[in-house]
C-alpha cells in the first residue's frame, strides 16, 4: 500500500509539472483541460489510497469540486458556434441526397443492445432498474435505427440522425475520443441493387469531409464477406472469427507482431492459422488489388470471397462515376470489430500529407500507396485517426423482426441497410486547433446600434426594432448612456461586422452613420452616411 500511494503521489508530481508547461507554452484549451482532468483523477485515487475520500468530493474549504465527470465537457458559447457549423455542414450534405431525420430515445432496452458489438460491448452503460426495465445508454445511433425500421414496419428509408451516445470507455481527449458523445448517422435501408447504395455512403463521407476542410484523409474499404473467406481458409475455428476480426482490425495502430501475439497469446489462436491470416491481411491498394485477389486460387474457392470480390467491383465502377476513386484505399486489415456488418466495410482517417512512401503509384492516395518492397505500405505511421466508419449490415432489421416473431426468419421481411457515422468530437479538435478564438463568432449579431455622446436609448431601440423586423439580427448597449469605447469593445469582442452609429445630430437629420467594424480595426474610421429611410436597404446590401 505504501509503495502504491508513494508511486501516486510521484504521478501527481510529473502530471502537475506537464500541467503547468502546457499553460507556460500556451497550449490548446483541450490539451490543457486533459491534462487537468488526469491530475485531478490522480488526486483522487490517492485520497482513495490513503482513506480520505467520500462520494462527494471536496475542496480545500469543504466546498464541492466542480468539474464534469471524466471524458465529459462543457461547451463555451464560442466553440458551440463552431459544433453549430459543423452540423449544419453534414445536415447540408445529407438532405442533399435526399435523407430525413428521426429521432429515438437516449437509452433502450438492455435486450436491444446485447450482442450486437462484439468486444465493445462491455463499454455499454448499463442503467439501474427502474420500473421493472433493464435498460442501457444507447452505445451507437445505428441498433436504435434497426430497431425503429422493425419496431413500425419500415420497408424503405434514408435517414440522418444526429445525437449523444455514450460508451464506458478510457478517454483520450485531444484525440475526440470521450465518454459522452455526438454522431452523426446517415443510413439508406431496403432492397436495391448491389452496392448502388453503398457507394452513394462513401461519396457521402467524401463530399462531408471535403465541405468540412479536415484535411488529407483516405477512406479504406474493405468486406466482411472477403475477411471471412479468408478466416475460413486460413483454419480459423467459427467461435473464434469475430475476436480474431477484433485483433485483426488493430493493424491500423499496431505492428503485424503485436497483432498476431495478441491473436495467439491472448487468443489461443494456432500460430501457423495466424501466419496464413498475415499473408492477406497485409494486401492493401486500389481496384488492382481485386486482380491480386483474384489469381489466389485457395481464397476464390470460396464463395464468400467470390460474392466479396464482386461486390468491391462493382463499387470500384460506381466509385469512378462518383470521382471518389481518389480517396479510397482497399485495405484487407480493415475489420471493424462490430458483429452486425455483413458486407462493405469503410473508415476514414486522416493522414499526414508530409509524410509520403518513397515510391508511390501515380494514381494512389497516401495511405493506399506502396512501399519500398511493392507490397504494402505500413500506414500506422501515416494515420492520424479515425473520424468516421461504417459499412453494410443486412440482417440487423431480420433479426428484431424474427425475435419479435419468436425465432421465425424469413427473408421476405429482411430489410437490407447500409449506412456511414460521422465523429463529430474528432472533426471538431481537428477544426478548432486550426481556429483561433478571437475570429470565432459565437452569435449571429451583424449590426450593433451604437450612440455617440448623448445616450439615446429610445432611438436606439427604435433602429433595432426596424431592423429586427427586417430580418436583420441587430443588438445595442443595455445602457441609457453607455460608453462609447464600450461598444466598440462589444464588437470586437463579439466580432460584429456592421455598426450603425448615431448622435443627437443625425437624428435630428434624419441620417446613420454606416460603419465597416473590420475597417476600424485597420485604422480606416471612415464610415457612410445614409438616409435613416434607406438604412435597411444599404445594410442588407452590404450584409450580402
Amino acid at each position: 500500500m505504501a509503495d502504491n500511494t508513494e508511486q501516486l503521489r510521484k504521478q501527481i508530481e510529473d502530471q502537475g509539472n506537464v500541467v503547468r508547461q502546457l499553460k507556460a507554452s500556451k497550449a490548446d484549451k483541450i490539451q490543457v483541460d486533459e491534462g487537468v482532468a488526469l491530475l485531478l483523477e490522480l488526486k483522487d485515487k490517492l485520497r482513495v489510497a490513503t482513506g480520505d475520500s467520500s462520494s462527494a468530493k471536496k475542496d480545500s474549504k469543504g466546498g464541492l469540486t466542480l468539474k464534469t465527470p471524466k471524458g465529459t465537457k462543457d461547451y463555451t458559447a464560442k466553440e458551440m458556434s463552431v459544433r453549430s457549423e459543423i452540423f449544419r455542414t453534414i445536415v447540408d450534405v445529407f438532405e442533399r441526397h435526399g435523407a430525413v431525420t428521426i429521432d429515438t430515445p437516449v437509452f433502450e432496452l438492455k435486450e436491444i443492445l446485447t450482442g450486437k458489438y462484439g468486444e465493445d460491448s462491455k463499454l455499454i452503460y448499463d442503467l439501474k432498474d427502474q420500473g421493472g426495465e433493464e435498460c442501457s445508454l444507447r452505445y451507437d445511433l445505428t441498433v436504435p435505427f434497426a430497431r425503429h425500421v422493425a419496431m413500425n414496419g419500415i420497408q424503405s428509408i434514408k435517414r440522418y440522425q444526429i445525437a449523444k451516445v455514450y460508451r464506458r470507455d478510457q478517454p483520450a481527449m485531444t484525440k475526440g475520443r470521450m465518454r459522452e458523445f455526438y454522431q452523426c448517422d446517415y443510413d439508406i435501408a431496403g432492397s436495391y441493387d448491389p452496392m448502388i447504395p453503398d457507394a452513394e455512403c462513401v461519396r457521402v463521407a467524401v463530399e462531408v469531409l471535403s465541405k468540412l476542410d479536415v484535411g488529407a484523409f483516405v477512406i479504406k474499404l474493405n468486406h466482411r464477406k472477403i475477411l471471412d473467406a479468408i478466416f475460413e481458409v486460413s483454419g480459423v475455428p467459427e467461435d473464434k472469427v469475430r475476436t480474431i476480426s477484433s485483433a485483426v482490425d488493430k493493424l491500423d495502430k499496431l505492428p503485424w507482431a503485436e497483432v498476431r501475439k495478441e491473436m495467439t497469446e491472448e487468443k489461443g489462436l494456432d500460430g501457423a492459422v495466424a501466419d496464413r491470416i498475415g499473408t492477406y491481411v497485409k494486401l492493401s491498394g486500389g481496384e488492382e488489388l481485386l486482380e491480386r485477389l483474384q489469381a489466389l486460387p485457395e481464397l476464390m474457392a470460396s464463395t464468400k470471397a467470390q460474392q466479396g470480390v464482386a461486390d468491391m467491383a462493382l463499387f470500384f465502377t460506381y466509385a469512378r462515376i462518383y470521382n471518389i476513386l481518389d480517396r479510397v484505399s482497399f485495405d484487407m486489415s480493415l475489420a471493424r470489430g462490430l458483429d452486425y456488418y455483413t458486407g462493405i466495410i469503410y473508415e476514414a482517417v486522416l493522414v499526414e500529407e508530409n509524410q509520403q512512401p518513397s515510391n508511390p503509384q501515380p494514381t494512389a492516395t497516401p495511405a493506399a500507396s506502396k512501399g519500398p518492397k511493392g507490397d504494402e505500405l505500413d500506414e500506422s505511421q501515416v494515420r492520424v485517426g479515425s473520424i468516421a466508419a461504417g459499412g453494410r449490415y443486412d440482417e440487423l432489421v431480420g433479426m428484431f423482426l424474427a425475435s419479435r416473431r419468436g425465432g421465425k426468419g424469413g427473408k421476405k421481411t429482411d430489410v437490407p441497410c447500409v449506412g456511414i457515422s460521422f465523429g463529430v468530437e474528432r472533426i471538431y479538435s481537428i477544426v478548432m486547433n486550426r481556429m483561433r478564438a478571437r475570429e470565432i463568432k459565437a452569435n449571429r449579431t451583424a449590426v450593433y446600434v451604437i450612440s455617440v455622446k448623448d445616450g439615446l436609448l429610445e432611438e436606439r431601440m427604435r433602429i433595432a426594432t426596424e431592423l429586427w423586423d427586417n430580418g436583420i439580427a441587430a443588438e445595442f448597449a443595455y445602457k441609457v448612456k453607455p460608453r462609447l469605447q464600450s461598444q466598440y469593445n462589444t464588437c470586437d469582442v463579439d466580432v460584429v461586422p456592421w455598426a450603425v452609429l448615431i448622435g443627437k445630430d443625425e437624428v435630428e437629420q434624419g441620417v446613420v452613420l454606416i460603419k465597416n467594424m473590420a475597417e476600424k480595426v485597420a485604422g480606416q474610421e471612415r464610415g457612410v452616411t445614409v438616409k435613416r429611410s434607406e438604412m435597411v436597404a444599404e445594410l442588407k446590401k452590404r450584409l450580402e
